[in-house]
């Protein structure tokens, strides 16, 4: 995955976690990981994913230092 995006897979559910402080914003490596994620996911035949996040904020939202910046 990447620094910032984790997956393990526990019997059949695919569990991704988001590790981005402080709040869990949507950045570059975050959107990557959580694709990269999602694929594996898919190759291991996941029945369920879910998808958390560490810290207090589940996912903040964009992350503003990356506007206008290409996606």
């Amino acid at each position: 995955m990447s620094d910032v995006v984790s997956y393990q897979l526990h019997g059949n559910i695919g569990v991704i976690a988001v590790n981005s402080p402080p709040v869990n914003a949507l950045s570059q490596s975050v959107r990557e990981g959580i694709l990269n994620a999602v694929n594996q996911a898919q190759a291991d035949a996941s029945e369920a994913v879910v998808l958390r996040c560490e810290g207090r904020t589940f996912i903040a939202g964009a992350d503003i230092t990356e506007f206008g910046k290409p996606p």
